[in-house]
């Protein structure tokens, strides 16, 4: 009877140890992660496993993998967003800023945007002169342009440049003054603040010069 216990008692044991070692074994394997998880596929459409370029990878000049521009270069061709600025946004001005010892008299013209929105603008403008003996037009300088955003409200200047008259009223008289902005067709006749008179010429070219518009400040 004494060993029928002991077998009993052995047998309990042990089913025990079993049982423990079964639960055990259970819990442990809720908490372990699966060896290859499924991923969601990204927005693009593709995979998020198994890519050696999962799509957010850049280079040094922050264009990703499939070409778009990241970062500082996202406003590298901004300009192109903005529309040119019109003659009937442009408030035109000119003023004579010839200074004493100049070889060459100036008038500069200011375009001033009033069109409430801001605008690029590049290149020459068109200049011309009425004069009693007909129009002159401006030589372009051959200076290198550049494109500007012309914010609202505020201005870029140009200068006209011309000889001193040594021939005293005898010259070309000048009677008016028409400009012409970058890239645009329609004109604006302004009053000539300049010397009343140009250099009577030996027929070699346009003795008025037109810079750029950028090129010229307020006051210089």
């Amino acid at each position: 009877m004494r060993a029928h216990k002991l077998t009993f008692a052995a047998l309990a044991v042990a089913a025990g140890l079993s049982l423990t070692a079964c639960q055990n074994g259970a819990d442990g394997a809720g908490q372990s992660e699966p060896s290859s998880a499924p991923t969601a596929p990204s927005s693009g459409g593709g995979s998020g496993s198994g890519s050696s370029d999962p799509g957010g990878a850049k280079d040094s000049t922050g264009t990703s993998s499939s070409g778009t521009r990241t970062g500082a270069g996202a406003g590298s061709n901004k300009n192109s967003s903005v529309g040119r600025c019109r003659t009937d946004e442009l408030e035109i001005t000119a003023q004579d800023n010839t200074i004493d010892g100049d070889p060459d008299r100036t008038v500069v013209v200011e375009l001033k945007n009033r069109g409430g929105r801001d605008c690029v603008i590049s290149g020459y403008a068109g200049v011309d002169l009425k004069t009693n003996a007909g129009s002159l037009s401006a030589k372009r300088t051959g200076q290198e342009t550049s494109s500007s955003i012309l914010k609202n409200g505020k201005s870029i200047y140009f200068p006209i440049e011309y000889p001193f008259s040594k021939s005293g009223g005898s010259g070309v008289r000048v009677t008016a003054l028409v400009v012409t902005p970058p890239n645009e067709t329609k004109s604006v006749t302004l009053h000539w603040p300049g010397a009343a008179t140009l250099p009577v010429t030996d027929g070699s070219g346009s003795p008025v010069k037109v810079g750029p518009v950028g090129s010229a400040g307020q006051g210089e």
